[in-house]
């Protein structure tokens, strides 16, 4: 099963959710009517689909819109320290040439001293912002286990009373009839389940 995921550059767009059990009701839509129940473990004549729009639902879902801030926080804050870490280094360097360009250094230890200096900051530079970078994803990971989680377990118990046979990710197809979009649905019952959610805690 693929996974919806925090979009743009840091995460991954998923394409589809799995099938959904089939039950007929009075209220579908005349787009696509239910199907007759499968015999014999065949597959029925006609299925009752609808899909979602995963771009959407990453753009619209608050959760998701959390998650993206979340995100663009952490990696705004590891690109300043790696600034303020370079610069500094920098600093340092230009020191050190300019201290060997006016005969600064009395003895060839002073200056192995100041080099390993140097050699220090930077293995520092590099342990910060390495293990910042490995937070940052694993944070980012946790985070869209979540988000999937959370759309699964919506799209379950929305299902649960629509009784539709699937329900894909619009990027699992080629071409879906517009009629059987139903993402502005979920995308409000998301939103309407999160904001419950967060008042009740």
């Amino acid at each position: 099963m693929k996974k919806l995921a925090i979009p743009a550059k840091f995460l991954c767009i998923a394409t589809l959710i799995g099938s959904m059990a089939a039950c007929s009701g009075s209220d579908k839509p005349e787009a696509a009517t239910a199907a007759p129940a499968a015999t014999n473990g065949a597959a029925p004549a006609t299925l009752n689909i609808r899909y979602i729009d995963s771009d959407s639902i990453t753009a619209h879902y608050i959760l998701a819109q959390e998650f993206q801030e979340l995100t663009l926080s952490a990696l705004s804050k590891m690109e300043s320290i790696k600034q303020a870490r370079g610069s500094e280094i920098q600093k340092l360097m230009q020191q050190i040439d300019q201290k060997g360009r006016n005969n600064g250094y009395l003895s060839q230890e002073s200056y192995e001293a100041d080099m390993a200096n140097l050699a220090k900051k930077q293995q520092d530079a590099e342990n910060v912002l390495g293990n910042m970078q490995q937070r940052a994803q694993q944070e980012m990971a946790q985070r869209q286990i979540e988000l999937n989680d959370s759309l699964e377990s919506f799209i379950k118990d929305y299902n649960a009373t629509h009784g539709y046979d699937a329900i894909l990710f619009k990027a699992a197809g080629v071409y879906f009839n517009p009629a059987l979009d139903i993402t502005d649905e979920v995308i409000k019952g998301l939103n309407e389940r999160y904001e419950k959610s967060k008042k009740s805690k």
